[in-house]
């Protein structure tokens, strides 16, 4: 895998949106233009061209509107599905349509993915059924191996 080393500056420049700052003292890497590792953690990843937070940096930091699926969904979720609306027990009503957002369970309001809103917030919660959410990562994939 090519990795290339990154200046904290840089990427927070990328990431201003999150409102993160990484640290001067933590080692960046980019692998393969596709991951960004902090501290040897996969942090953030590359979906249309845009930086997404990882499941493991979500797990530190709130930094994306949530979806919490009831628990029936969890095995589905964490197996690449896409979120349909009856295993969405709450959302932010603030989403925004193409918006990345993090899914949660609901005992323990882990982060389980990262999703794609399909409609907005106000759509979604008045939809009883179909797909509204594209699962673009989640735990135990190939970004969430990233070493």
């Amino acid at each position: 895998m090519k990795r290339v080393m990154l200046k904290s500056k840089d990427l927070n420049k990328l990431l201003e949106e999150y409102h993160f700052e990484a640290k001067k003292k933590d080692i960046v890497e980019c692998v393969e233009n596709k991951v960004i590792l902090i501290n040897k953690i996969p942090s953030f990843f590359y979906y249309e061209k845009k930086l997404i937070p990882t499941v493991r940096m979500l797990a530190q930091k709130s930094l994306l509107k949530e979806i919490i699926v009831d628990m029936g969904a969890v095995k589905f979720v964490i197996g690449g599905a896409d979120i349909m609306r009856p295993g969405i027990i709450e959302m932010d009503s603030e989403i925004k349509e193409g918006e990345a957002v993090v899914i949660l369970d609901a005992n323990n309001k882990k982060p389980l993915a990262v999703g794609i809103a399909l409609f907005d917030g106000k759509t979604m919660q008045s939809m009883s059924s179909g797909k509204v959410i594209k699962n673009i990562h989640q735990v135990g994939d190939e970004i969430w191996k990233t070493i």
